[in-house]
Formats: C-alpha cells, structure tokens, sequence
C-alpha cells in the first residue's frame, strides 16, 4: 500500500496551481493540522490492522513548511498505525527557499525522510517570477546542492516547459543546466492551463502567449532525447531517472496499487472503492474528530478498474502487457481494439513488440487524445462486468 499526506499550506499561491491548498496563517494553523493528521492515521491504522506500506509521500501544497518534528512524529504514527517496511521510500515535496532553511535538511533526514522532490519549476528568473514561484535561480540550485551535502538517497528536480514566451533552445539550456547538477531524477511536464488560475486567466486575456504547437513538440521531443543521452531513462510521460532511481511510489500509481491519502483534498483507492476528503481544512478537522472515514466512496466497477489499469499502463515506457489484459478479461486487446490500434500504428504513435503495445514518444506527446479515443472504444467494447478482472497492483507485468 502507498500512503499519501496532503499538506494544504503553502506560503502563496502559484499563477498556475490548481491543487487545493491556501496561503498559510499564522498561529496555531500547523499544529492543528498535525494533530489531526496523527488522528487520521490512527483512525484508518484501527480500521486496516496494521497494513504493509511500501511508499510515503509528503505532496502539496508546500510539505517543506511542516516542521522537521512534524514529520517525525508523523511517521512516528505511521510506524506504530501501519507496518512500514524498512526499505520503504519516504519522499519529501519542498520548495527550494523552505528548504534552505538553517538546519532544515538536516533535520528532515534525520527524520526518516529519504527522498527529496525539489519543485525548480524553471532555471530562468524571468519565467519563474511569471509563474509566481516565491525563489530564484540561485535558491534553487542552493537548494539542490544542500540536499545532496544532507545525504538523501534520491534526489528529483520537478520542471515545467512549455511556459509563455518559451522557445526551444531555452528549455533545452534548461535541461543542460540542471542535467550539470546529476539528479537522480527529473519530473518535465508541460504547463496546463487550469480553470479558475490567474495564468489561465491572463491567457484568455490576451496578455500571455503560449509557444506554438510545433515549438512544445520540439522542446518534448527534443528534451527527452537529450535527457535519455544523459543517463536519465524515460519510463512515464513525463519521468526520467537514472537507473534504479524512478519514484517508486508513482510507479505503484502507474501500476494500479491501492493508496490511502490523508490531509484536506486528499485522494484514496482502496478495495474497489475511490473517495476524496473535503478539501476545506476546517470541514476535515471536523470529520476526523468525528470518526468520520471513506465519505461518499464511488464505487469501483470491474470495468472501471480494468479501464484504468489499461490507461495507467500505457503512460509507462512498458506499457500494457497483452497476456496480461487477457488473464484480466479473458478477451484480446488487438482484435478489440484492432482498427484503432491499426490506425496508431501505421501513423507511429504505438508499438507493438514482445507482446507488449507502448506509445512511442511521438505517441507520448499526443497521450490525452490517444488514451481518449482509446478509453471510448474499449468501453464499447467490454461488457460492463468482465468476468475475469485482476484486483488493482495484481496485473502481471
């Protein structure tokens, strides 16, 4: 099982942020958060009976605002709510200025925290001003460079490309400077324009230009390319690691493992069942005082899983294993799906080899339209209950 803490505080919002979190207050906002974080986990560590967890991750919002004793004691409570494995992966969001605090690295290591996501965003000052991240350049690598000195184990660099003015010999003077650093991994993706964001606003107001299409294409392309000749392999859309350094907890994602997520807005799949806790801190603060867990589940159908696992598994350079959907639902994917399959394939945006079918790279940039059509023509195609559907994090593979 991967567990997930939502921290919903950040120092201000960024332009073009749409995860839930708000500007963080002063006085007791932390510690009441804590405290009825360490009451959730204890909550679903009575209901699950000390579950095997393999994964821990700190996501935001800006998780490097908690106190280094905060998340001691937080793992203090998963340890004694869960059996954590003692090789499991522990990861830390932090913005670089957070981080850089005096002693704080240090102190998060010591913690139990063995892997650390930098959120860079960008290496020009300019474009990291436009995006309304509260650090430079400098902090940045500051930071980078302090969380190889603390000793993590792994070490990732977040991105975005695609950003307004952006060119393609600017991404890829990007990529270069932050391939110098040697991180252990680097997350790139592309900048969404989200509902109800001040970036997307400025956008449908004409005051901010997006590159064209063809130029996103080349920075994509062009960038994973270079990324691959640098020794950081590409194994999802937009994750690149050097060997044996891929963030396991997004891989058990990808793979369809069953997760628990705490904190306000966070998310959980566990036994068929979906649900999301309110996003308002002081709605959850009441709940939990309440008991209150798992509120409105959706349901998970046979074929909804099976669905997902599909899509899931074709974001991943793996992609889907063809026995593997057949074990699943006793049907064949290529003869299902034989016109659409054909079609991606003579225009080269999928591959089928060693009884696997994987986008392409080409494949890779165009995923939300291809996994689209695809998700559409095989929810015509499969009965709404598969007689033979493998439970989530069983596919083989």
């Amino acid at each position: 099982m991967l567990l997930y803490i939502h921290v919903p505080y950040c120092r201000a919002k960024c332009r073009y942020c749409s995860f839930y979190s708000v500007p963080l207050p002063g006085g007791e906002a932390l510690p009441a958060y804590t405290d009825t974080l360490l009451r959730e986990i204890a909550l679903w560590g009575d209901t699950l009976g000390r579950a095997s967890v393999e994964s821990v991750f700190f996501g935001g919002g800006t998780p490097s605002l908690l106190p280094p004793k905060a998340i001691k004691a937080i793992l203090a409570r998963i340890r004694q709510a869960f059996s954590l494995s003692a090789k499991a992966e522990i990861s830390l969001e932090a913005n670089p200025e957070s981080f850089l605090v005096m002693g704080y690295a240090y102190e998060v290591a010591a913690a139990g925290v063995n892997r650390i996501s930098l959120g860079v965003q960008s290496l020009d000052d300019n474009a990291l001003a436009a995006l309304g991240r509260p650090h430079g350049k400098r902090e940045a690598i500051a930071a980078y460079e302090l969380a190889r000195v603390a000793g993590f184990a792994s070490v990732s660099m977040d991105f975005i490309w695609g950003l307004p003015g952006q060119k393609r010999r600017d991404w890829m003077r990007e990529l270069a400077e932050a391939v110098s650093l040697r991180p252990d991994h680097l997350s790139c993706y592309g900048l969404t324009l989200e509902d109800g964001t001040p970036m997307t606003d400025a956008h449908n107001r004409g005051l901010i230009e997006l590159p064209e299409e063809k130029e996103q294409a080349a920075m994509y392309m062009d960038g994973a390319d270079y990324l691959e000749t640098a020794g950081l392999l590409q194994y999802e859309i937009s994750n690149f690691a050097r060997m044996g350094f891929q963030c396991r907890h997004n891989l058990g994602y990808w793979e369809s493992a069953e997760y628990l997520g705490f904190g306000p807005g966070a998310t959980s799949t566990l036994n068929g069942q979906r649900w999301t806790n309110q996003p308002d801190i002081a709605t959850w603060i009441r709940n939990v005082a309440d008991g209150l867990q798992a509120q409105n589940p959706e349901i998970l159908s046979p074929k909804i899983r099976l669905l997902e696992t599909v899509m899931l598994r074709l974001r991943t350079t793996r992609g889907l294993r063809l026995k593997a959907y057949r074990e699943m639902t006793g049907r064949d994917f290529m003869q299902d799906n034989k016109q659409l399959v054909h079609l991606l394939h003579s225009r080269g945006l999928v591959r089928i080899r060693n009884g696997y079918v994987r986008l392409t790279r080409n494949g890779m940039l165009v995923s939300n339209a291809i996994l689209e059509h695809l998700f559409e023509a095989m929810d015509a195609q499969l009965p709404d209950n598969p007689e033979q559907v493998a439970l989530p994090g069983k596919i083989a593979t």
